[in-house]
């Protein structure tokens, strides 16, 4: 399907790891319209119809809004801004902890490559854990207690979703994910490979 560059350029602002999906559900959209060519406003409706599940957002979250808190107004009684980064974090296999340091996990993250594309420099990585062992008996727990602290997307690192001679599948991964979604936690599946 046909893009115009000004759609293309609305779709720019969506992370890295998501606009692939992004992109299907925008021309999803259009042909449920019958519209052949996507433009800006196909693509805000879609983003406004998906908001967080595959833009990582709201969708006006960089259209700058002003803060509701204390005095609104700058020194030049302009209104003030904020502007919220996500909170990630990474969860490891256990097993696989015990020989991997976790270095390309952090190189992709500090270098934010791979599946940590999209994110900028007001996402901050607030932990890097492991599953606790099969059957993943520690994801429940570590999920709560980094809601508290804003958790918004966890990583599940490459090593639990590969599936060759040098990481066997992980035996757990689907009641995992089903464990951290039901916390309402988006999920993304890698990190460095």
């Amino acid at each position: 399907m046909k893009w115009t560059p000004q759609a293309e350029e609305a779709l720019k602002g969506v992370p890295g790891f998501v606009r692939g999906m992004a992109k299907k559900a925008v021309e999803e959209e259009a042909r449920k319209e019958g519209a052949e060519e996507i433009t800006p406003e196909l693509v805000k409706k879609a983003k406004e119809k998906y908001i967080t599940s595959l833009f990582g957002g709201k969708s006006d979250q960089s259209e700058d809004k002003p803060t509701s808190s204390g005095d609104d107004k700058g020194e030049k009684g302009e209104e003030k801004t904020e502007k919220k980064g996500r909170k990630v974090a990474i969860i490891r296999c256990d097993i696989v902890s015990e020989t991997c340091p976790g270095i390309a996990c952090m190189k992709a993250w500090n270098n934010r490559k791979i599946h940590f594309e999209g994110y900028g420099p007001d996402d901050e990585l607030i932990a890097m854990l492991t599953c606790g062992g099969c059957s993943g008996r520690r994801v429940s727990r570590m999920v709560s207690k980094l809601k508290k602290y804003g958790l918004d997307v966890v990583h599940l690192s490459s090593c639990m979703m590969l599936d060759n001679d040098d990481y066997p599948k992980c035996p757990h991964i689907d009641e995992i994910k089903k464990t951290i979604r039901a916390k309402g936690i988006e999920i993304v599946e890698g990190t460095h490979h």
